[in-house]
């Protein structure tokens, strides 16, 4: 499936896992963020489901970002803040009914990122950096016409061309799979966040020129550090994590 694709197939009927992530997921929708929802014993026995069941729903509703979960006394299930969507920091992804499966794909993705940036560092040709200052020309261009389709979509392929430099060919496959699934499932950006998301937009294409930058001058410290600063995985298994960052 190409990049520019958008997924149209009917999604599949809820499985069980699914259904009682619902239900829990409508009371963390209807508490305010940090309201203990109960135990997990508890809440499974409300969605008549198995152990295995409701463990699968638990990491549902974690990847989504609507419950944390505190272990030991006064421990349990708790509301985060609501979203029906995958965040990632200010801006928002719209996404179809694959926001699960796109939250996998952008923490794998970021886990591979620094590897990308090493495989960078040591094989970037000046053909290469032509080509990442032309991808950051067009990212420029959208922040310029206030587009940020534009500029999400730009900055995949900036990604993309990252990753085409390295020599290992499992590396480049899976990273370009995973951009493919996000990209195949997303079909907007929203505002989302107190910063508009113009300004938003032009932080980020000024953070991956310094990537660029950085990657030119062969400064490991710097590129690695910028990349950290780049990640865009949401909430952790187990909570406690803060809100992702951006595309």
């Amino acid at each position: 499936m190409s990049r520019s694709a958008v997924n149209t197939a009917r999604p599949a009927a809820p499985s069980r896992a699914e259904q009682a992530a619902g239900r829990v997921a409508a009371l963390a929708r209807d508490s305010e963020p940090g309201t203990r929802l109960g135990t997990k014993e508890e809440l499974r026995a409300q969605c008549a489901v198995s152990v295995g069941t409701f463990n699968e729903s638990l990491r549902l509703l974690q990847a989504r970002g609507l419950v944390t979960v505190r272990p030991g006394p006064g421990g349990g299930i708790f509301s985060s803040e609501p979203s029906p969507m995958v965040r990632l920091g200010n801006s928002v992804l719209a996404l179809d009914a694959r926001e699960t499966d796109v939250a996998e794909a952008v923490r794998i993705r970021d886990a591979l990122d620094p590897l990308l940036i090493e495989d960078a560092l040591w094989h970037a040709s000046p053909a290469d950096f032509a080509l990442l200052r032309g991808q950051l020309d067009v990212m420029a261009r959208a922040v310029a016409a206030a587009d940020a389709v534009a500029f999400v979509r730009a900055n995949w392929r900036l990604h993309a061309q990252i990753a085409a430099i390295s020599p290992n060919a499992l590396l480049r496959s899976l990273y370009n799979n995973l951009l493919d699934l996000i990209e195949a499932h997303t079909l907007g950006v929203l505002p989302g966040g107190e910063q508009p998301l113009g300004e938003y937009i032009a932080q980020r294409h000024e953070l991956h020129r310094d990537i660029v930058d950085a990657l030119e001058r062969r400064d490991r410290d710097a590129a690695l550090r910028l990349i950290r600063e780049h990640h865009t995985s949401p909430p952790t298994p187990g909570g406690g994590s803060p809100r992702p960052d951006s595309p």
